[in-house]
């Protein structure tokens, strides 16, 4: 378990994670919706998309999740896996590598560095199996706000990608 400054506590997710996972996620949809972005992950709330719950489910037994709290409630969750999805067009690294396969966190908390410090723990969990390298991919579209976010906080852009129309950045962050 990590607990940060700002009283945000990591631990390690299971199963019993998922719903509060697809709360987050489905909240997200909402919150981009409203602010116009209806590119980024569509307009279906993540839990009614076609294997979303499937997918969150696979992610907390087969991955490696973590979930952020502050004061005992689910914020933020990330999970980590050693490649990037395969329905993604991404090679995988010619390395080992730790790849943030989700990020995620409630908009009600936002400002107080949720992903910033979920990031900072998956590098650390990275750099503790001794692993060097980092990766991430994320949706290119828009103003590039959400790539702007990774290189705040640590990761450079490597390749760009589309997934049909969809943009994406992988990015890279070294961690040795």
């Amino acid at each position: 378990m990590t607990d940060t400054t700002c009283g945000i506590r990591i631990r390690p997710g299971s199963l019993a994670d998922a719903p509060a996972i697809l709360d987050m996620l489905d909240s997200a949809v909402v919150w981009m919706n409203d602010r116009g972005n209806t590119e980024q992950w569509g307009t279906t709330p993540y839990s009614q998309k076609p294997g979303g719950v499937a997918r969150v489910e696979h992610y907390t037994t087969e991955n490696a999740p973590y979930i952020a709290e502050l004061d005992g409630t689910p914020v933020g969750a990330l999970v980590l896996d050693s490649g990037p999805s395969p329905q993604m067009p991404i090679a995988q690294a010619v390395e080992p590598e730790r790849y943030v396969r989700l990020l995620v966190t409630d908009r009600r908390y936002a400002g107080l560095g949720i992903g910033a410090a979920l990031l900072a723990h998956a590098a650390e969990e990275t750099r503790r199996v001794g692993v060097e390298l980092l990766r991430v991919d994320c949706w290119a579209g828009g103003g590039g706000e959400l790539v702007s976010f990774y290189e705040r906080n640590g990761f450079t852009c490597t390749e760009r990608f589309l997934s049909g129309a969809w943009p994406g950045q992988v990015l890279a962050r070294r961690v040795g």
